[in-house]
């Protein structure tokens, strides 16, 4: 058609060619309105398609931000958890240690380190419980020793005071003065008495401090307490008229494995005390027996007995019951003394007493073969 025209013109312009190139035309125009709606819909097609891919980008990304922030949450609460709040526990237990506190635990959890923290704070606040354990006990044994010295310098002042006196009483009286020699004698005899004393209680005490150290030494030989006992109510038979001595003693020995001269201060002390506590006389009972694996010493005295409320303590230093108050001397170390002494052989020794009616004092001893 455009060649048509472009060679005759004036028959490009009949009816006939028009009306060709109008079919000509809408066909073409038809052509397009299909190409440009098959293109159209390819476009839709494709941004459809390129939305859909959008919003799901879109929503990848949200769920993925979501998932983010969420794991992020999770692990600052862990973090939290595994390591904040153990550490923060740490510290409110350490303010309380420091507040003094040291029954304070922890409860080991957390990870790696934080745990190996807690466990640490556990054991630096067990060592500090146990350092004020020791701490105060040996405040405890402080005061203690305090007290005990303070009992012994009173009791040694009290104790000593009224031998010493006499001692150097009588003895300016003989020296300033011209005596009968009948006076004399019994004068020196006082002095002798009350020299005899100062030695004991010197002893005693001594004694007290060897037993509390350690040092006292004991012997470990061959002894027949039978002959003990019977040396010990000779010495005492004549010592005060009002008492009577009434010695059961076996035929055969008796005999331990330890220390003669310590065995014979257990004795003394019983039978001291129990002269000394029944100061209006009367019978004491001293008996002697071997029971099986044992032997077995009992001194029984008819004197003021030992109260009830003060019998537990009857064993410890400085303990007198109510003697003070009823005017009977002493120092109160005689039945520790004993105690150590007998324990320290490998036996016991206890009593049975009522105020008023007298007591029984005996001790125990793991009996020896004579060979």
């Amino acid at each position: 058609m455009v060649e048509i025209a472009k060679a005759t013109p004036a028959a490009s312009r009949t009816d006939i060619v028009r009306q060709e190139g109008r079919l000509e035309l809408a066909q073409i125009r038809k052509h397009f309105a299909d190409f440009l709606g098959t293109e159209n819909a390819l476009s839709a097609a494709r941004t459809s398609a390129a939305q859909r891919r959008s919003d799901e980008a879109i929503a990848a990304a949200v769920t993925g931000l979501i998932l983010s922030a969420l794991l992020i949450t999770g692990f600052g609460l862990y973090l939290a958890r595994s390591i904040a709040r153990p550490v923060k526990e740490v510290a409110e237990g350490a303010a309380r240690l420091a507040g003094g506190d040291l029954t304070t635990r922890l409860e080991p959890h957390g990870i790696g380190e934080v745990e190996e923290l807690t466990n640490a704070f556990n054991r630096m606040a067990e060592r500090l419980e146990a350092s004020r354990r020791e701490l105060e006990e040996q405040n405890d044994r402080l005061k203690e020793s305090e007290q005990a010295k303070s009992e012994l310098v009173s009791v040694v002042a009290h104790e000593l005071r009224t031998p010493l006196a006499s001692v150097l009483g009588f003895t300016s009286v003989l020296l300033q003065r011209e005596v009968a020699e009948e006076q004399r004698r019994e004068y020196l005899e006082i002095i002798e008495a009350q020299g005899r004393r100062l030695s004991a209680l010197v002893n005693d005490f001594l004694d007290v401090q060897r037993l509390e150290e350690g040092q006292l030494s004991i012997a470990s030989e061959l002894v027949d307490v039978g002959r003990v006992v019977r040396e010990q109510t000779e010495l005492f038979a004549g010592q005060s008229p009002k008492h009577m001595l009434d010695v059961s003693l076996p035929p055969t020995p008796l005999p331990v494995r330890g220390d003669s001269n310590r065995l014979a201060q257990v004795v003394a002390n019983l039978l001291s005390n129990a002269i000394k506590y029944s100061p209006g006389g009367g019978v004491v009972r001293v008996a002697g027996n071997r029971n099986g694996t044992v032997v077995r010493v009992t001194v029984q005295d008819e004197g003021v007995g030992i109260p009830a409320e003060v019998q537990r303590e009857i064993f410890g230093k400085f303990a007198r019951g109510h003697a003070a108050e009823e005017g009977i001397e002493g120092t109160g170390l005689g039945l520790a003394i004993s105690r150590s002494l007998v324990e320290a052989h490998g036996g016991q020794i206890s009593f049975e007493s009522t105020k008023g009616r007298g007591s029984t004092f005996w001790f125990e001893l793991p009996t020896a073969s004579p060979g």
